[in-house]
């Protein structure tokens, strides 16, 4: 039970990092495009960490555990990131104009779109993405994630559900 728990901790604790790292990612878009993302008070995009915790998972469970060459991993991540990360994207964009009427992103002027909410040139970013958070972040990433007490883990669990009750609320 402790490892199941001491799992969910740690995945919870990658969403906040790799939301954060979104919203900040985010923010310095704002500043030099003028491009506004995010929907939430707090300094989070959810996205990031939801799509951050979908390749880490996929990666500690299934990849990372192949008995293979060092290239067909690679080529694992780089789909996984791509394919699944383009259909959290699409997902997500289809939901805020759902619930919120709003359309934080619209690729419709790409020439690989899937309609607004999706393109093929952002799945190669997502791809890349996901590569470099596997090579590049995980381990850094990790030892942070497994560092952070408990309750701050909570502190942050309680914030995100007001934030977003009152999101909910103001929209």
């Amino acid at each position: 039970m402790q490892n199941k728990i001491g799992d969910n901790m740690y995945y919870t604790n990658i969403f906040f990092i790799y939301s954060v790292v979104g919203y900040i990612i985010e923010y310095i878009l704002y500043l030099v495009m003028g491009y506004k993302g995010g929907i939430l008070y707090g300094p989070w995009t959810p996205i990031y960490g939801v799509g951050s915790v979908v390749v880490l998972y996929i990666y500690n469970k299934y990849i990372a555990k192949l008995k293979t060459h060092k290239i067909l991993k690679f080529l694992c991540i780089f789909l996984t990131g791509f394919i699944l990360l383009s259909i959290i994207e699409y997902i997500g964009g289809v939901l805020l104009k759902i619930l919120f009427d709003k359309t934080l992103w619209n690729y419709t002027d790409y020439e690989f779109n899937i309609g607004k909410y999706a393109a093929l040139e952002m799945g190669l970013i997502w791809a890349i993405s996901s590569l470099f958070l596997i090579y590049m972040l995980k381990k850094v990433t990790d030892k942070i994630a497994k560092k952070i007490p408990k309750y701050i883990t909570w502190i942050l669990i309680i914030l995100f559900f007001v934030d977003t009750f009152f999101t909910f609320l103001n929209n």
